[in-house]
């Protein structure tokens, strides 16, 4: 690993994913293809110097820096492919400020934990004492992805609702998908993070009781907050299957879910060693 990557701040990649959020707007003011590569240009310099800070230091998804970072990372690699793969949609108007609202959450945490002497290859050791917290951690991360992508549909949802009860001209605006793609990227999103988030809490609860022998945890703010969280879910699959309700019921009800997603991320880990965020 070049020594150079080591000085990698999480302000490096914020900067340049700060100026493809920039140029993503001035694209939609203004669409030029030289915008668009610009664009992706700054994308991929922020994905890399990201990715470098991720592999460099030590991130346990238990801590709330942690898993902010690795969620940010996902969702701005979401981001690129969305970009590229639709040029001609707002992709970035609506990912890029998902992306920096998380590294500027994980930055209001604390900032990243001290160093550990651990090597990582023993974190992910399956006789290792740290292999469940782990693979919860992991889980709930992937969940916490399909949540952020049912978050982003949902906006884009209301907003495409809204321009068509104004009847704004098809060709004036940000290019969006139709209602009818957008509600189905946001049931495959639910559809895929509600196991995810079911995995991950039996996982904990499981922990919880048998790691420490007490039912003290299960009054943590992080556990109670996810299992809101799994609640709302049941309350999107009911509305979405049960009584066939509206895509804007479901949009609304998906955005409490990213933000009792996002307080759980925040919350103090009941598996953090001394209760380290």
């Amino acid at each position: 690993m070049p020594p150079e990557f080591g000085r990698i701040t999480v302000f490096c990649f914020a900067a340049s994913y700060g100026v493809a959020a920039a140029l993503e707007v001035v694209y939609q003011l203004r669409p030029r293809p030289a915008l668009r590569w610009l664009d992706a240009i700054f994308a991929v310099a922020g994905l890399v110097a990201h990715t470098a800070f991720v592999v460099v230091n030590p991130l346990p998804l238990q801590s709330a820096f942690g898993s902010l970072i690795f969620l940010a990372w996902i969702v701005a690699v979401f981001c690129l492919y969305g970009t590229i793969h639709h040029p001609r949609l707002a992709w970035g108007l609506f990912v890029w400020p998902v992306v920096l609202g998380l590294i500027v959450l994980a930055e209001v945490t604390g900032g990243p934990p001290p160093p550990t002497t651990t090597p990582s290859w023993e974190l992910f050791a399956l006789e290792g004492k740290q292999f469940w917290p782990i693979f919860h951690g992991a889980l709930m991360l992937l969940a916490a992805v399909g949540v952020c992508v049912g978050f982003v549909a949902s906006i884009m949802y209301l907003v495409q609702t809204h321009r068509l009860k104004t009847k704004r001209s098809p060709g004036r605006g940000p290019r969006l998908w139709s209602l009818e793609r957008l509600e189905l990227m946001n049931r495959r999103a639910i559809i895929v993070a509600y196991p995810l988030l079911t995995l991950g809490l039996l996982i904990a609860a499981g922990q919880l009781l048998t790691m420490r022998g007490s039912l003290e945890d299960l009054e943590n703010w992080k556990v109670i907050s996810t299992a809101l969280l799994w609640v709302v879910f049941v309350i999107l699959l009911y509305l979405r299957y049960g009584v066939r309700a509206g895509g804007r019921q479901v949009a609304l009800l998906t955005i409490v879910a990213f933000t009792l997603m996002l307080f759980a991320r925040v919350a103090v880990h009941p598996f953090a060693q001394g209760g380290a965020r």
